[in-house]
């Protein structure tokens, strides 16, 4: 049986993750922070809501969570998937409230977006996912959106999208991916894109 680690630090959507992703076939998702788990588990989603700050210091208080998905995703290639600040949280830093580091996982800097007469900020609502290059997971078509900060300079982006000027949509690199929409609040193009996932063998 196959587990998905969807990791509990306390700035996720977790209900509706989950909801998704046992709509789409997930067998046996774990709603956890437990170390032990995350290190064995097969696929890991880190869902996040809220400040970039906020959630790498929700990840990084819990003992040993950081070095376990580090572990299983860098150090033995399990499929990953940032949702949100969850993907946000990939880049090497990000400059909400300050300055603050980030995983590292994927080089960039989340910045907010830059005011524009009459721009929206933040970006919230339907707006388009255009693929970088053919990728298993990501599919063009539209997405639901809610962020004020974006993946800057992101390396290694898969899509865009565009509020204002273009913005990192998705990354992915190897094994890690992440998208700044979110799947769960996506209607039937987030849950393909869930879907997908649970097929994609990097």
């Amino acid at each position: 049986m196959t587990v998905i680690a969807l990791i509990d630090y306390g700035a996720g959507n977790l209900r509706s993750v989950h909801n998704a992703l046992v709509a789409v076939g997930a067998d046996n998702v774990a709603v956890t922070a437990d170390p032990d788990t995350i290190a064995k588990a097969d696929r890991i989603v880190l869902p996040g809501v809220g400040a970039f700050a906020a959630c790498m210091n929700g990840l990084s208080v819990i003992d040993g969570l950081v070095e376990a998905m580090e572990q299983r995703v860098l150090g033995q290639g399990a499929p990953f998937l940032g949702i949100c600040v969850g993907m946000q949280l990939l880049a090497d830093a990000g400059e909400e409230h300050g300055t603050h580091k980030g995983l590292g996982w994927i080089g960039g800097t989340v910045r907010a977006f830059a005011p524009q007469p009459g721009l929206r900020i933040p970006h919230m609502g339907w707006n388009d996912v255009v693929p970088s290059f053919p990728h298993p997971v990501i599919a063009a078509g539209e997405a639901y959106y809610l962020h004020g900060y974006h993946f800057a300079d992101a390396a290694h982006v898969a899509a865009t999208s565009g509020h204002g000027s273009t913005f990192t949509a998705a990354v992915a690199k190897d094994n890690i991916m992440g998208v700044q929409f979110h799947p769960e609040k996506s209607q039937a193009y987030g849950l393909a894109t869930l879907e997908r996932f649970l097929k994609w063998r990097p």
